[in-house]
């Protein structure tokens, strides 16, 4: 059968929360089977777990957050997206405050703690979502419109276009397709950094976000160009940094989507909104396991290979 994964061992980061500049502490631990990914905010009075789940998801507003009895935790996509990426699936983060460290702004960072402690296979089936029949959610009309859809496909492909008008966007590719099954999200996806522009940041600040934001830890642009001096680390990063967005956005499903996903300018609150749409539909999706690795999409029975 087609088995659930752990970490062997537990690893540890510190760091500092992108928007609340705080530092913080992040222990990654190994899950029993059928846990799923829980967070827990170990700096609290009363220690406060917090269930990954579509459900769990509060705020969408420049991250995705959960929240679970008055505790929680921002920025969870990048972690998110390199556990999905490894196929990792069940897993306790303990974390000494309210958002998860930034670290070099993408989940490469992520990627190479969880492949450092290693990863166990459990003597469980790995369930995964098939979807059955498209769902999709739109925002806005005209140019202003924004989407995104699953549609059934014998594996998990991603399909993500940008629109930005602004030179430096402009100038790089602005449309990636991505299949899970390739093996390749370490190298094509996870290096991908977040990005924004010098004149939201003023913005943002004096609104208390952004405070743990620099040029270590994002791609920043003036009115016509990136300010790294590195430059980019792939021709169409902003692209492939929604592509890893999201596929940290969907894994707070729980479960490995067997579906194509595709999107239009989409972020965090239309991903969960298009989650939330398919449990709505019960009709739209299965739970699977696989019997025997031969039934598995191609790519899904090895283990995700090292850098």
């Amino acid at each position: 059968m087609l088995q659930q994964r752990t970490l062997k061992s537990l690893t540890r980061a510190v760091g500092v929360g992108l928007h609340s500049g705080q530092r913080v502490e992040l222990t990654l631990r190994p899950a029993q089977p059928d846990t799923g990914i829980v967070f827990r905010r170990v700096d609290l009075p009363e220690p406060v777990d917090i269930p990954v789940s579509a459900t769990s998801v509060t705020d969408t507003r420049l991250a995705s957050t959960i929240s679970r009895d008055g505790a929680r935790v921002h920025t969870i996509e990048h972690l998110m997206s390199a556990c999905a990426g490894l196929g990792i699936d069940n897993l306790y983060v303990d974390i000494t405050a309210e958002e998860v460290p930034i670290l070099d702004g993408s989940a490469a960072s992520f990627v190479y703690l969880l492949q450092s402690a290693g990863i166990a296979l459990q003597n469980a089936p790995k369930r995964f979502i098939r979807v059955l029949k498209p769902v999709e959610v739109r925002e806005g009309e005209g140019k202003n419109v924004k989407w995104a859809r699953l549609e059934p496909y014998h594996g998990y492909k991603l399909s993500f276009e940008i629109e930005f008008d602004h030179p430096a966007v402009n100038a790089t590719g602005q449309r990636v397709e991505f299949d899970m099954g390739s093996g390749q999200y370490a190298r094509e996806i996870a290096r991908a950094r977040t990005f924004g522009f010098t004149r939201d940041v003023e913005m943002m600040r004096a609104n208390g976000l952004a405070l743990g934001g620099g040029l270590d830890n994002a791609i920043v642009m003036d009115d016509v160009k990136v300010l790294n001096a590195d430059g980019l680390r792939y021709s169409d990063e902003f692209v492939k940094h929604k592509i890893l967005d999201a596929i940290g956005d969907l894994y707070v499903v729980g479960k490995p989507l067997l579906a194509a996903y595709s999107a239009f300018r989409s972020g965090h609150g239309l991903n969960n909104q298009l989650l939330r749409a398919l449990l709505a539909q019960p009709d739209a999706f299965e739970v699977v396991d696989f019997e025997h690795r031969s039934q598995a999409p191609r790519g899904f029975a090895e283990p995700a290979p090292a850098w």
